[in-house]
């Protein structure tokens, strides 16, 4: 049994997370969870919201509210929509946490000693119009590398290009859009990054099996000339972890709080506290996942994010951890992904453009979403989200095939043999060719899961329930019954345990449907089937089970022609 530890990346707080933001990184760490729960291993999944900086204050602002009972309230509505898609964190923590504030003044004190600290006057952008100096993101203008017209101050989302505001061309506040900026000068601290290009690149070049995309980020990053620059770790804001080393105060960095992006990957470390003192656990409970001298050195720890966030998460928080001299466990493997689109352009919520996870659940169960979600993940390059293909999807992979699958089997045999597994009759040919292709099937699927290779394994689950329909169709249960009762017996005997193998191998994609079909069976069984033949016997004749309601509706033409309506957004 392997320990597994998983974080996909912390959601930001303002606001409602679209379909695109679930799929760059929650629903597929939560398949890759589901599926090693389900083979036995250790696992331990985190996550957490992202809470501090300026535009939680905005925000707060704009409904009225405190900025930490603002943050309280989203993280209730994130978790709520967590939960309604069936994200099986282990904790759903919070970077505003008492765990974090500790953690992040313990890093920081910790590279203070090592000497990766220094305090720099720096010349900061200071808007007029809105009184305040504005942190690097909430500074928009033309990017100086590729021209794209709404860069950020801290990086360029076009090009993923890192940038410093000053660079910006014809640089307005993102939050009024004044141009009426100055530069004052402001004291912060820096974490001295270059300082550790040799120990990033050295631990980067063991990293031999990461993906295409998550490497070339990292190399871009640490090779360009001015990629790896020293960071500054500090702003002037009132809402965050206050700066300090250790819990003592630091001499001149009164009333400034950490940068978000320092503090923000550290709650990965934090939940796991979070996790652990919930449960009255002792320190020993998530140091063994965290601390490489307390028993982390054999856990393998995956990340699961968009391709924006490969930089902070391959150069920046391995600098942190490098950097502070101690044996935190610094990740083996990081998935990450491309984008998706909506319907020829991008999600907007100023435009109300695209779907979001709250409408989602509105019109749909998860599971649609999920199947659809994953079997077209945005892996090898950007995907797009269209209407139409959601249908058919929809209609064939699911209703068509799996839905169609489970009913006609169940009907059948109530109406033939009633509502238990029949007894009589013996495989044949049939059977035989069956156990062989879902073997080799089953076996594809697991090399797809492990690799974390999400469509490729939509692709072979498809395939299995495929198998199960042509075999249903050449087996002809139906047509049998009427001349040889124990053939028909047989091929539906074998077909009420598939059910149950379909339920077990479809649970990380669909689980809410997995569950129903369990139930349907009447059955607890999950074992994993490592002996498909085995596993094809483990619901014995005379074994009772119900017909299940509708698996999976179909989508109408006049649904989806309503939806696409919907969602267009103004543009």
């Amino acid at each position: 049994m392997a320990r597994i530890l998983i974080t996909s990346a912390i959601p930001y707080i303002n606001g409602i997370k679209h379909l695109g933001n679930l799929v760059g990184s929650q629903l597929p760490a939560d398949l890759f969870a589901r599926y090693n729960r389900a083979r036995g291993h250790e696992v331990l999944f985190l996550c957490a919201t992202d809470e501090h900086g300026t535009p939680a204050e905005l925000a707060a602002a704009k409904t009225g509210e405190p900025v930490d009972e603002y943050c309280a309230r989203m993280w209730g509505v994130q978790k709520e929509l967590s939960d309604g898609f069936g994200l099986s964190f282990d904790k759903f923590g919070r970077s505003s946490s008492p765990q974090n504030h500790a953690l992040t003044q313990h890093f920081a004190g910790k590279l203070a000693e090592a000497g990766l600290i220094e305090e720099v006057t720096e010349s900061q952008v200071y808007s007029n119009a809105d009184g305040r100096f504005l942190p690097d993101r909430y500074i928009e203008g033309t990017c100086p590398n590729c021209g794209y017209d709404r860069a950020r101050g801290d990086q360029c989302e076009n090009c993923t290009k890192q940038l410093d505001p000053t660079d910006l061309i014809e640089p307005r506040s993102a939050i009024s859009g004044s141009t009426e900026l100055e530069v004052r000068e402001t004291k912060h601290l820096y974490l001295k990054q270059r300082s550790l290009r040799k120990e990033l690149s050295d631990w980067i070049d063991t990293k031999t099996d990461w993906p295409i995309l998550t490497t070339s980020i990292a190399r871009k990053w640490l090779n360009d000339g001015d990629g790896l620059q020293d960071r500054g770790i500090t702003r002037d804001l009132d809402w965050g972890i206050p700066v300090k080393k250790g819990d003592q105060d630091w001499p001149g960095m009164e009333g400034k709080v950490f940068y978000v992006w320092f503090d923000a990957p550290i709650e990965y470390i934090a939940c796991a506290k979070e996790w652990s003192d919930e449960r009255g656990a002792p320190d020993a409970e998530w140091e063994r996942w965290w601390r490489t001298d307390k028993g982390a050195d054999d856990v393998r720890y995956v990340q699961f994010m968009g391709k924006d966030n490969v930089p902070f998460h391959t150069l920046s928080f391995p600098a942190t951890i490098i950097g502070s001299g101690e044996p935190w466990k610094l990740v083996d493997y990081i998935k990450s992904f491309n984008y998706l689109n909506y319907d020829g352009g991008q999600f907007s919520t100023s435009q109300g453009r695209g779907v979001f996870m709250d409408q989602a659940l509105e019109i749909l169960p998860a599971d649609y979403w999920r199947w659809w979600l994953l079997s077209h993940a945005p892996e090898s390059s950007d995907s797009e989200f269209t209407w139409e293909n959601f249908q058919s999807s929809v209609n064939k992979d699911l209703a068509d095939v799996l839905g169609n699958f489970v009913s006609r089997v169940t009907k059948f045999c109530r109406s033939k043999f009633g509502e238990g597994v029949p007894a009589g009759g013996a495989w044949g040919a049939e059977e035989e060719a069956l156990i062989a292709r879902l073997t080799e099937g089953l076996a594809a699927y697991e090399r797809h899961m492990e690799a974390i290779e999400v469509r490729k394994a939509a692709a072979e689950l498809r395939a299995l329930w495929v198998a199960g329909n042509e075999y249903l169709q050449s087996a002809a249960p139906w047509a049998a019954y009427k001349e040889d009762p124990e053939r028909a017996a047989a091929v539906v005997r074998l077909a009420l345990n598939l059910i149950r193998v379909y339920a077990v191998l479809s649970a990380p994609f669909i689980p809410d449907a997995a569950a129903r079909m369990l139930s349907s069976m009447n059955t607890l069984d999950t074992e994993w089937p490592g002996d498909m033949r085995a596993a094809l016997e483990a619901l014995p004749a005379g074994h009772a089970f119900t017909v299940p309601d509708v698996l999976f509706r179909k989508i109408s033409d006049e649904e989806r022609a309503d939806w696409e309506t919907r969602f267009a957004g103004t543009r």
